[in-house]
């Protein structure tokens, strides 16, 4: 799937070390409102967002009774510039430990909030954030997109439950392919389609389509192909999805280097084949995993079989090729209920 837009944005942001998106407050309670059941008695950790503000600590703080958490604890990374976010003062790092009201009053007041200032630099991968994330149950926070893959390896090495926000390409990476084909992440529900709206920082290089300064100065930027990726389950992901049309191998030919047919759309996907299908990758958005199984990913490049999962056929082109011609990147699944 192409989103060259969004993209664009954050391959400038990688350059610039500027991965500094702000998740807006409505999209995190779209997606969260669906793992409620998830943080009764755990302790959340976001470890990627400056506390003072961050939606995600706003979100976790005035919902942690009715959550029902144990423990919310916050770090951030230390700051580059001075005035790089708006309420802060300081290029110290800081941890945030918040553990619920005490004076009824249903605001997580200053004198409620335990504040300390870290040794070292906040970044997720140093020593002592590490501790914290030990000490947690769930991670919550929207991590550096240019880290996304080491950012994963480590919840992963850690086994951490997790609800983060990453852009849709990084299904294409091979280790996050593998984990997704392993069911051990998943897409969120909140986010199929279409782009989102982040906060950027005050010295954020505002040159690129779709940013936008509201009337109090803020900047926000669109970003195109964003999603949630978690390992905490939700009942919508073992609806099946409803299909109504036949195979014939005139609307679904089979590829001319693989063993699978084509299915350009998602809704297309034929519900009397048993074989092996090639799927467009916002199939994931669907994809119930009691009801389908993922085989593969056709490579982009060179043919690897533990990524591809199917056999290839032919020596010139490891991508899904149509008389000829390169189609966009699919996944191969099969359907279990025909099974």
């Amino acid at each position: 799937m192409e989103n060259k837009a969004g993209n664009k944005n954050l391959h400038k942001a990688s350059k610039a070390k500027k991965d500094e998106f702000y998740t807006q407050l409505s999209d995190i309670e779209k997606e969260l409102k669906h793992y409620k059941e998830h943080f009764k008695d755990r302790v959340v950790y976001c470890n990627c967002d400056d506390p003072r503000v961050s939606n995600f600590f706003h979100y976790f703080s005035y919902n942690y009774e009715k959550l029902g958490l144990k423990k919310l604890i916050t770090t951030c990374y230390k700051n580059q510039n001075m005035d790089l976010f708006s309420q802060n003062d300081s290029e110290q790092a800081i941890c945030l430990d918040y553990e619920g009201d005490k004076n009824e009053n249903n605001v997580p007041d200053l004198n409620e909030i335990g504040i300390k200032k870290l040794k070292g630099d906040g970044d997720f991968r140093s020593k002592e954030c590490i501790e914290l994330l030990k000490q947690s149950d769930i991670v919550v926070t929207n991590p550096p997109f240019s880290l996304f893959r080491e950012y994963i390896a480590q919840l992963v090495e850690y086994e951490k439950k997790f609800v983060i926000i990453g852009n849709v390409n990084a299904i294409s990476y091979k280790e996050i392919f593998k984990l997704i084909k392993e069911n051990k992440i998943w897409l969120g529900i909140s986010i199929h389609s279409g782009d989102r709206e982040f906060g950027v920082p005050d010295d954020y290089p505002l040159t690129a389509a779709g940013y936008r300064i509201d009337e109090n100065g803020n900047k926000f930027i669109r970003v195109k192909g964003v999603r949630w990726f978690t390992n905490l389950d939700y009942k919508e992901r073992h609806e099946d999805l409803i299909l109504y049309k036949r195979y014939t191998p005139e609307e679904y030919p089979t590829y001319d280097n693989y063993n699978a047919i084509n299915v350009d759309k998602t809704k297309e996907i034929p519900m009397c084949y048993n074989g092996v299908m090639g799927v467009p990758i916002t199939f994931l958005d669907k994809y119930n995993p009691d009801q389908f199984e993922i085989i593969g990913m056709s490579a982009s490049a060179g043919y690897s079989e533990e990524i591809v999962g199917i056999p290839f056929l032919g020596k010139k082109d490891a991508r899904p090729l149509l008389k000829g011609k390169n189609t966009y990147a699919r996944i191969f699944i099969r359907n279990l209920r025909l099974q």
